[in-house]
């Protein structure tokens, strides 16, 4: 199976791209053994969805159909960095989305649909590397999905936390908080949010297509703290949000011609959106007071649990091998490997010998 997916996919399911002015640390895998993220899971979830699949683009399903890509990414893929890498994480799960993200999510079933289209035409051609790139394009989250995620996390007695509307938002507030070290995504949104620290590209391995180059590139974790960041911009947070707001969010739609730098070059000079001369910047998003309240005064879930609930091994052979048709065995090395992780944190379990 093909890992070596244009990256312009996933930064059409995230939020603004700031990457241009935000001073980026590299990082290595090991620098984080033994802290604890907080992780959008929908997000994770949409690149388990999109990087495991068959080689012709069609998902891993279980004997009735049902989709199980999302299951082995979480399962095997998250555990061994908990096991392997001594990385924690606490899953942040969207709540009900924010009334002006809901342009956003229209253009994205869209954008869905069509790729959908072009895959199932790609594969009756035999055209099967583009075929995996549109079902990539094409990638769509269900409820059902997000449930059996849960179900998942669940028997594994790993945290999460259900956010009352954007998870990013939630999980920037969880490292507010100190309940962790950073939020792990691609997404720089949480800055805006509030986040003091964002960790980039947190995976055993990832890659990026460069497709003018015809290459992949190995794309190696960044740590970002918002505190020095900011220093160095010479910006407050509430200034990052401006910038982020003219480049464009997924609240609303950016200004035409204006990216990041020209952006941080307004906001220095003006200060904020509301004092920049109409005869430098006629248009400006008419909402901008209303998406810079939902970046600065964020609805998030003040209690919530971040305990680690210890494995129930009776329910997850139960629902992996039973409901979802993986392996015996393989399950039984996931269930070692969870007693192994359980051990490292002082809750020990029991394997059970399975017939």
């Amino acid at each position: 199976m093909s890992r070596n997916i244009n990256n312009k996919w996933f930064e059409a399911q995230m939020g603004v791209n700031l990457t241009p002015i935000i001073v980026r640390k590299p990082m290595r895998l090991e620098n984080f053994r033994g802290e604890s993220f907080a992780v959008d899971a929908n997000q994770m979830l949409y690149q388990f969805l999109a990087l495991i699949r068959k080689p012709d683009g069609s998902f891993f399903t279980d004997a009735a159909g049902n989709v199980t890509s999302h299951l082995i990414g979480f399962a095997f893929r998250v555990t061994r960095l908990l096991c392997d890498y001594g990385v924690r994480f606490i899953f942040v799960f969207d709540g009900r989305p924010i009334p002006l993200k809901l342009r956003e999510l229209d253009e994205r079933r869209h954008r869905r649909e069509k790729a959908l289209a072009e895959w199932r035409r790609a594969i009756k051609e035999g055209r099967l590397a583009e075929a995996f790139s549109k079902a990539v394009s094409s990638t769509r989250l269900t409820s059902t999905m997000v449930e059996d995620v849960k179900m998942l996390l669940s028997a594994m007695g790993l945290p999460f936390v259900e956010a009352p509307s954007d998870a990013e938002a939630q999980a920037a507030f969880i490292v507010q908080k100190g309940d962790a070290y950073a939020v792990a995504g691609r997404d720089y949104d949480t800055l805006l949010y509030g986040s003091p620290r964002l960790v980039r590209n947190l995976a055993i391995r990832s890659t990026e297509f460069l497709p003018s180059k015809g290459y992949s590139k190995v794309l190696k974790p960044e740590l970002i703290e918002a505190e020095e960041a900011l220093g160095r911009l010479g910006i407050t947070r509430e200034q990052l949000v401006d910038i982020a707001i003219l480049v464009g969010t997924d609240f609303n739609q950016g200004v035409r011609g204006v990216g990041p730098k020209k952006a941080l070059q307004l906001i220095k000079k003006y200060g904020r959106i509301d004092e920049i001369p109409r005869n430098i910047l006629p248009r400006i998003p008419e909402n901008y007071s209303e998406v810079r309240r939902v970046f600065m005064e964020p609805d998030v879930r003040k209690e919530y649990s971040v305990k680690y609930a210890g494995l129930d091994e009776v329910r997850l052979m139960e629902f992996l091998h039973f409901e979802k048709g993986f392996s015996k065995d393989r399950v039984a090395k996931l269930i070692e490997r969870m007693r192994s992780f359980y051990r490292s944190v002082g809750k020990d379990t029991t394997l059970r010998e399975w017939i």
